[in-house]
């Protein structure tokens, strides 16, 4: 007599993670679109939640239970990094990397820049290029 076992049904996804999941979808297909020069604006935690229908609280809060970081720092880390390959990897100045992620103005991009890396775009550009 031979025994049939039914297979394992895939694992549920409790709705933090489903709201993990798909925010990330839409953080990587924003990002996409951004470094595509094809934005004019940086996605906030509030246009995320809302095209999740969740609240931003709610959004931050299961983020940093599922992976430790707020929406905020998704966009700030991968902005950044973007930015340093760009500064290393092209010749475009700060103002048109500035405008590439959608800064209105470029004392405000160059301000972000230093609080992520502690360096000024030029300054991060001339240390490694030297």
């Amino acid at each position: 007599m031979k025994t049939t076992t039914a297979p394992i049904p895939k694992k549920v996804l409790s709705r933090k993670d489903e709201i993990t999941a798909d925010f990330m979808k839409l953080y990587h297909d924003h990002l996409d679109v951004l470094f595509a020069g094809k934005s004019t604006h940086r996605m906030t935690t509030s246009m995320y939640a809302e095209k999740l229908f969740i609240h931003p609280r709610h959004l931050t809060n299961t983020l940093k239970l599922t992976t430790g970081k707020s929406p905020c720092e998704f966009m700030e880390t991968a902005i950044a990094d973007e930015v340093c390959r760009l500064l290393l990897q092209t010749d475009l100045s700060v103002s048109e990397i500035s405008t590439l992620m959608a800064w209105d103005e470029p004392t405000n991009f160059v301000k972000f820049f230093k609080g992520m890396t502690g360096e000024t775009p030029l300054q991060f550009r001339k240390k490694r290029l030297m």
